[in-house]
């Protein structure tokens, strides 16, 4: 491995979370990362490398955080709720009368918050120049979500399923009938969140931020393979072996099987892969749930905001009915991988397991026991923690889809709660 340097600080306190982070760089398949924590309103970590040579990554680049910007859109639902202008049990056709064709009708936004919509995947590929903000003001997108039916997953069991990519389409085409302004949710992000806090965080880029952008790639199956195939103390750079992976895959099946995506196409025109969002003309479109270009410290100093109820040196941000309404009613359902707790406002509760809980529930919740948000695919994190006050952002570059609950970030998590746990019972 090249050397590398880890840059940054971290507070009096929190000396161990820096030693995971550079341990983690130095053993695990890394690339570049980010890892911003704070505490209250201080910055208590705040740490970035590349094993890539790459001196233009800092704490200030951007990297698509996939999944990580749900919660920004779900941030952006509870503004309105904090306003009075929606209400999560009330029916989306209250504010898009539109949207109930097809039997849709009595959908909740709550429902769809919840990834209950029925909505996982939609039968025909989006271009994404469509998803500009310009066109999505045309309806572009609109029109295609209108006419669309509903599909659960099969045999009924449960209506919970994983809007990957569709949910933040949708909840965009909502919020920018309600605001005020009429704006898209990249719009509002911009202008009442990311620019006032200083916080960067976006969903559609602007072409001068595009420079900033570093992009992400999959580790190769191959190298997973091989690497999962070693025993730890022969410097495995994957968390797990090959039988832990195996397994894990194994208890998906039925899932797999039982989904309504199945033999769908994909969500974009034109889309070959993963590395398809590193395009330009994807990165300046508005998919909010799977392209969001953050930096952790953007995304640590939100969820900071966040904990602390909406407010950030003593301006509000976020009304405070609406962070309320936001983290309320969590609900237990199967989402087909492990039962999952989604508040009406669209967010993961992470909680206490029981003896009964499966592996990949326990891999889920353990360590980051009190957090909310959620996380993105293979490997981002943003996430808060509102009884400690914690704003907890991470971000990699080196995407590890098998790592289907990101635990090589939770590590951090778990850390940083022993720290502060520590520190309050002394």
């Amino acid at each position: 491995m090249k050397e590398f340097e880890i840059k940054g600080t971290v507070m009096p306190g929190f000396e161990s979370v820096k030693w995971l982070y550079e341990h983690n760089m130095r053993t695990l398949a890394e690339k570049s990362t980010q890892l911003c924590i704070y505490y209250g309103e201080v910055r208590v970590v705040d740490l970035w490398a590349s094993v890539l040579d790459d001196a233009d990554f800092s704490a200030d680049s951007l990297v698509n955080v996939f999944s990580s910007g749900k919660s920004l859109e779900a941030i952006a639902i509870a503004a309105l709720a904090g306003q009075g202008l929606i209400t999560y049990g009330a029916r989306i056709t209250d504010y898009w009368p539109e949207f109930g064709a097809n039997g849709k009708g009595e959908l909740t936004v709550a429902e769809l918050m919840r990834h209950e919509a029925g909505l996982a995947v939609f039968k025909m590929s989006i271009e994404p120049q469509d998803l500009l903000t310009e066109n999505i003001k045309q309806n572009r997108v609109g029109r295609i979500i209108e006419a669309h039916g509903q599909t659960y997953p099969r045999g009924g069991a449960r209506k919970r399923e994983y809007h990957a990519v569709t949910r933040g389409w949708i909840v965009n085409e909502l919020f920018r009938r309600v605001d005020p302004k009429g704006r898209t949710i990249g719009e509002f992000l911009r202008e009442d969140i990311s620019v006032p806090l200083a916080a960067d965080a976006f969903i559609g880029l602007r072409q001068e931020d595009l420079t900033r952008v570093k992009k992400v790639a999959l580790l190769g199956l191959r190298f997973q393979f091989l690497e999962s195939l070693k025993p730890k103390f022969l410097k495995r750079r994957m968390e797990f072996n090959v039988f832990q992976i195996l397994g894990k895959l194994i208890r998906l099946i039925p899932a797999i099987r039982r989904s309504s995506i199945r033999g769908a196409p994909p969500p974009f025109k034109g889309m070959r892969g993963v590395a398809f969002f590193n395009e330009p003309a994807v990165a300046t479109g508005e998919t909010p749930s799977a392209n969001a270009n953050c930096s952790a410290r953007g995304l640590a100093k939100i969820a900071a905001m966040m904990a602390a109820g909406g407010t950030w040196e003593g301006k509000q941000y976020l009304e405070e009915q609406g962070c309320r309404a936001m983290h309320e009613n969590p609900h237990e359902a199967d989402m087909g991988f492990a039962i999952t707790r989604f508040t009406q406002g669209g967010v993961a509760l992470f909680s206490p397991v029981s003896q009964n809980s499966t592996k990949v529930e326990k891999a889920l919740n353990t360590g980051r026991e009190g957090f909310y948000g959620w996380m993105g695919l293979g490997g981002s994190l943003f996430q808060w923690h509102p009884h400690h006050k914690i704003g907890f952002g991470y971000v990699p570059t080196s995407l590890n889809v098998l790592d289907f609950v990101n635990e090589r970030g939770k590590a951090y998590q778990a850390e940083v709660l022993r720290c502060i746990e520590n520190m309050e019972n002394e």
